[in-house]
């Protein structure tokens, strides 16, 4: 924890910098899909993939805000966050506090539910009835997790933080900002282009950016041998370092997800900025090898669906029906 503390430091010049070579190459990307429209609109959708790119490093950078790692005040990281929170269509105090939450209880089999990816025990899975059981694998099927519940989550869900009334006020008032700033740059940009042409542009780019944002959360925490213990026996440390994945990318995909693979270390110390992880990585090159996870091998993970107390690892329900016959 001492080591990584070392590069908590944020270089204010480098953030500024990560801000407009991730903003401007978003709105060029985003008007290069517009006037695409007049030649194909398949031609729009190829362009909305790499602007989605960019709108999840936009996510980041507010994600870096909501821990306080991209600038050196408080204020200063959480007003961009909010900035940025109208683009992600993320109200910014509703999420940073979700946020804490996960990390905070992050492999607490006691502390599920906030701000996670709900993850059911085989006891618990075979335990419930059987409507249950059929709500859970739809939950966690893949057209759900990775096609219809992120659009679900960042269009329509983060509109109303229902459940955060413990937070008094400051959510339901992040929330209602972030939503009015929303309908007033969506509606000036209707006007300007029309309500047809803006939805056929904006709608895949933030569905495709909420899939890769989740997909990515989703192999960060969802791998085989990641950690789930009771509180007695949980400790941050174990939580952080191996139930937390190393996402080993291509440099270029590193560098479109702002480094958010090397999650390992953001767990253990969430105050180092996202560009100084690689830093940390070359200079302890043990570190690499952590719960280490390639591209072609996260997609193998989207069979992992119960955590099996037992051989305390992550099972598929394929594997929990081989182990019933058995």
């Amino acid at each position: 924890m001492t080591i990584v503390a070392r590069y908590r430091e944020p270089d204010i010049r480098r953030s500024i910098l990560e801000i407009f070579i991730t903003a401007i190459p978003f709105l060029l990307l985003w008007g290069a899909a517009w006037a695409a429209l007049s030649v194909s609109y398949w031609l729009t959708l190829a362009i909305a993939v790499p602007a989605a790119g960019m709108l999840v490093r936009l996510f980041l950078i507010q994600h870096d805000c909501g821990h306080y790692a991209f600038f050196k005040t408080r204020q200063t990281n959480d007003w961009i966050g909010r900035v940025i929170g109208v683009f992600t269509m993320t109200p910014y105090e509703v999420w940073r506090r979700n946020h804490a939450t996960h990390h905070a209880n992050s492999g607490n089999l006691d502390q599920r539910g906030v701000g996670d990816i709900e993850t059911w025990t085989v006891r618990e899975y075979l335990s419930k009835p059987k409507w249950r059981r059929f709500m859970y694998r739809l939950y966690r099927s893949p057209l759900v997790m990775f096609g219809i519940g992120p659009s679900f989550v960042f269009m329509l869900q983060q509109r109303l933080p229902i459940g955060q009334m413990k937070g008094g006020l400051r959510p339901w008032m992040s929330a209602m900002t972030t939503n009015v700033a929303i309908i007033a740059l969506f509606g000036v940009m209707m006007w300007l282009i029309g309500v047809s042409e803006f939805l056929m542009v904006h709608l895949p780019i933030v569905a495709i950016a909420s899939t890769i944002g989740v997909y990515l959360f989703y192999v960060q925490h969802q791998f085989e041998d990641t950690f789930w213990e009771e509180a007695e026996n949980w400790s941050h440390q174990d939580a952080a370092l191996y139930g937390s994945s190393y996402l080993d990318l291509p440099k270029a995909l590193a560098w479109v997800t702002a480094n958010i693979g090397v999650h390992h270390i953001h767990h253990l110390y969430s105050r180092v900025p996202y560009y100084r992880l690689p830093e940390l990585i070359r200079d302890y090159p043990e570190l690499r090898d952590v719960r280490r996870i390639t591209l072609g091998r996260s997609f193998s993970l989207i069979k992992l669906k119960l955590w099996d107390g037992d051989r305390k690892r992550l099972i598929s329900f394929r594997e929990l029906g081989a182990m019933a016959a058995a």
